[in-house]
């Protein structure tokens, strides 16, 4: 038995479903419910209505900052699977990126790209529109100031994802303080992985605020530009390099589920029936940002001609 666990499973296309049949709220004792569950401090305001599509649009554009950090690609980013609650659920054809490429589609019915990489805040702020626009009978009974506020409420959401997001940049620069340029030194580190098909993971958890003993930064003339650059900006803050360090590694993970592994032990177990390297996956992804031993497999980019380019729905 495959159980699911979260926090509920109510999504905005529940809400969707109740709109489809005339109903787009529920009943009121229902309301009320998902705010005292997810959002109690909301749940007694004056326009709870409206406190409930704000607490959801900021759950989203943190979780979405969090899916963007670790390189996660959900793969199914529809209204049914976005949850309330600000959880990752029904998230079937997921996958990690390795190269880093804003464009980047696992799942094999994402012919579009529309569900990419760099394209999920984008459908998050749709998805959420359509929240809204079941919400929209309750919002005010003034059908025009009603989609004025809920008009309101997403177009704020790009400017909370940013501000999550650059929070996440920060933490993974080892950026203590903030500084009006930490948004473009992160955008150009990204724009020099994405030209040289550098590994998102990899490259992130080998900076080092200081030459590490043994460790060659890459030769590229674009990237020894930037890390000069970054280390002037790392003076500019006063916390000591090991305390930037513990940071950086707070924010970057040591491995992530290398797509290439799954892909073999998913072979392993449903080819052979054998789960012992399953198991040996799980026990090396339970501490991902400690060194525990792990294999190189999952520290470092897939070899040649071995990424996994398609996922599906029953991964």
């Amino acid at each position: 038995m495959l159980t699911g666990v979260a926090a509920s499973h109510i999504r905005v296309g529940t809400f969707e479903n109740f709109a489809a049949l005339g109903d787009s709220t529920g009943p009121p004792p229902a309301r009320r419910l998902h705010l005292r569950r997810h959002f109690p401090k909301r749940a007694e305001s004056e326009h709870p209505a409206l406190g409930l599509l704000e607490g959801v649009m900021e759950r989203q554009a943190s979780l979405l900052a969090q899916w963007m950090r670790v390189g996660f690609v959900h793969g199914v980013m529809n209204t049914d699977n976005m949850a309330l609650s600000g959880e990752t659920i029904d998230y079937g054809p997921c996958a990690f990126i390795d190269a880093y490429d804003p464009a980047t589609v696992f799942s094999s019915i994402d012919q579009q790209g529309r569900y990419a990489f760099g394209q999920q805040p984008h459908i998050a702020a749709w998805n959420l529109a359509r929240f809204a626009e079941a919400l929209l009978p309750i919002l005010h009974p003034d059908p025009d100031t009603a989609l004025a506020r809920a008009q309101e409420i997403i177009e704020a959401f790009s400017v909370r994802f940013q501000h999550h997001w650059l929070a996440a940049l920060r933490g993974k620069l080892g950026l203590c303080t903030a500084e009006p340029e930490d948004a473009a030194l992160g955008e150009e580190l990204l724009r020099w992985m994405q030209e040289t098909r550098a590994d998102y993971t990899h490259t992130f958890r080998n900076l080092r605020p200081i030459p590490a003993s043994g460790s060659t930064p890459p030769s590229d003339v674009s990237f020894v530009a930037w890390h000069e650059r970054w280390i002037k900006r790392l003076a500019q803050q006063p916390q000591p390099p090991a305390e930037v360090l513990q940071l950086m590694n707070a924010y970057n993970p040591v491995v992530i589920p290398r797509n290439h592994e799954v892909e073999a032990v998913l072979n392993a177990a449903t080819s052979v029936n054998d789960l012992a390297p399953l198991g040996k996956l799980l026990a090396s992804l339970a501490r991902p940002y400690e060194e525990t031993g792990q294999p190189d497999t999952l520290k470092n980019p897939p070899p040649p001609g071995t990424p996994i380019c398609r996922t599906f729905c029953g991964t």
